[in-house]
């Protein structure tokens, strides 16, 4: 759950893979794993750009990540 929030946290603005690894404090072997997972799961979003691959949470994926922080509260 700490990875998978701090992956959303990174991409909530829209982030590349490298900016995610660093703020996320993953290596990308880690990274390969979770992004798909997220994807599917429809909390993180892929589109291509003019300047590369970006990811970006999704409006479920911010409700997770406001579910977690309420958790985390508690």
């Amino acid at each position: 759950m700490d990875i998978i929030a701090s992956i959303l946290e990174s991409a909530t603005n829209g982030a590349k893979k490298t900016r995610i690894m660093y703020r996320a404090a993953l290596n990308f072997r880690q990274l390969q794993r979770y992004l798909p997972l997220l994807i599917k799961r429809g909390l993180i979003n892929y589109a291509e750009t003019n300047k590369g691959a970006v990811y970006k949470t999704t409006e479920k994926g911010r409700d997770f990540l406001q579910k977690y922080e309420e958790l985390k509260r508690l």
